[in-house]
């Protein structure tokens, strides 16, 4: 069941609000800045994210094909959401940060289903051979 989930960036510049059901899973990838960043993150649709504060405070990374946008808060450096410009089953998504959510309770987290993707080798479709670092 959806959930209204509140987020923030680490110094409470940005602030949104996402309707998340978690028991649709989760994900982790093994591209480098997501394994850099240990990042773990919950899909949701344009309609479903509400950025509250803190546009001006978000600065944009992009890298490899481009076509992956990170939004982080340009004082602390949280990547708070992000998505994906490319063509996608279900069209275009926000990825939210399940880290940076405020108000979720940690067996929330470890209940969740999550997915392991492989962005390292751009093989989607197949997890990575090696996961335990994610």
């Amino acid at each position: 069941m959806k959930r209204t989930y509140h987020g923030s960036c680490h110094c409470g510049a940005v602030a949104y609000e996402a309707d998340i059901d978690l028991a649709e899973g989760t994900y982790k990838c093994n591209c480098s800045i997501c394994t850099k960043h240990r990042l773990w993150q919950a899909v949701v649709r344009p309609e479903e994210f509400r950025l509250l504060k803190g546009e001006h405070e978000l600065t944009d990374y992009r890298f490899g094909s481009r076509r992956g946008l990170h939004k982080f808060c340009r004082t602390c450096g949280i990547h708070v959401f992000g998505w994906y410009d490319g063509e996608l089953p279900g069209g275009r998504n926000h990825v939210v940060r399940v880290m940076t959510l405020d108000d979720i309770d940690i067996s929330e987290l470890v209940s969740a289903p999550k997915t392991f993707t492989n962005g390292r080798d751009d093989d989607w479709e197949h997890p990575p051979a090696e996961t335990r670092h994610l």
